[in-house]
């Protein structure tokens, strides 16, 4: 209802006017949504908000919490804090949203909202915080922690890790919910003032993430055997992107038969050629067990070479390095698929 009007000066009504248009305009651009960001098409967002963090992978991992923390100790890494559950690990297309409510929301608000809005979804529960009996109301620090867990919600080049780091502990509440094969983190907090510094407004901030379960397209390109050919005259070595193994296994997957076939074809036109078989891995794990590792994934191939293509067992010979001999840096996901290769280097 709008009050009624007064009686002015002419002159003041039109500089009141000018004044509250330009309040409207200023609050309109503070809720608009960063660039390119978007709801997920399965979860609605919070009446008044707007997204502040957005990031979107066709394939990543991410580990949802199950339980209550083991250890509060954060002068430690809190990414290697152990549950009282195992926490659940899902790959596939990732979407992280960071949503702001201002105003006099809070983060109690924002959480029944959504966790009302996916369970009438269909939604399971599979951990809440606010019904978890071994924290304190409305969660505690456990809570926070799980923000650290493998860079569980932080978003680069945003200020979100700002507002769950200075936020009150008492304010956090978080939960997992999944649906047939999506998975759903929901992490809500309250953030009593402005903070000019990070452009934070008070008010509740609200992160979603979710993982949509699905199978990674392989998409490397198959080197042929006249590349092969030309890589290891040129540079003494070829590396071979097309051969593939499950995570933390050394069985030859079915996709790795074209890229076979064109080491086989090499070798073929190379009656002479003798090669070392050399598995790299990514830096993820530790390094006795990538090395390990790193040489079945090198002799599975030389046994597939020979049993499947009729090559001669001694011209091949299955060595691993691990992560010794990175070509690019496994800080990121890109850098880590590069990593992962077999070489081919001539004896």
């Amino acid at each position: 209802m709008h009050p009624p009007e007064l009686q002015k000066p002419a002159r003041r009504t039109t500089v009141t006017a000018a004044f509250m248009t330009l309040l409207l305009a200023c609050g309109a651009a503070l809720a608009q949504d960063m660039a390119d960001a978007r709801d997920h098409p399965l979860i609605k967002r919070f009446a008044g908000s707007a997204i502040v963090g957005y990031e979107v992978r066709n394939f990543d991992e991410a580990q949802f919490q199950t339980g209550t923390f083991m250890s509060t100790n954060l002068q430690n890494d809190p990414r290697k804090f152990s549950y009282k559950t195992p926490p659940l690990h899902a790959e596939g297309k990732r979407t992280r949203i960071w949503y702001e409510v201002p105003g006099d929301i809070g983060s109690l608000e924002v959480y029944r909202n959504y966790t009302n809005e996916l369970a009438a979804a269909g939604f399971k529960t599979i951990y809440d915080s606010t019904k978890d009996p071994n924290l304190a109301s409305g969660g505690s620090m456990l809570a926070l922690q799980n923000m650290w867990l493998g860079d569980a919600m932080e978003i680069k080049n945003t200020r979100t890790k700002y507002v769950f780091a200075s936020a009150n502990d008492n304010t956090i509440r978080t939960g997992t919910f999944q649906k047939d094969g999506t998975t759903v983190h929901l992490f809500t907090v309250s953030w009593s003032d402005g903070d000019f510094t990070f452009k934070a407004r008070k008010g509740a901030y609200a992160a979603l993430d979710i993982v949509e379960a699905k199978t990674m397209q392989q998409q490397m390109v198959v080197v042929s055997a006249s590349e092969i050919s030309q890589s290891i005259t040129a540079n003494g070595k070829v590396a071979i992107y097309g051969i593939y193994f499950d995570t933390g296994k050394a069985d030859v997957k079915m996709e790795s038969k074209p890229s076979l076939d064109q080491i086989a074809a090499y070798l073929k036109a190379q009656p002479g050629m003798r090669l070392h078989v050399v598995g790299h891995t990514d830096s993820v794990g530790s390094f006795d067990s990538n090395m390990q590792l790193s040489r079945r994934r090198a002799d599975a191939v030389v046994a597939s070479l020979v049993k499947d293509h009729d090559v001669a067992a001694t011209r091949l010979t299955g060595n691993g390095v691990a992560s010794l001999a990175p070509v690019a840096s496994n800080t990121t996901d890109e850098g880590k698929a590069k990593n992962r290769r077999v070489e081919l280097v001539p004896q």
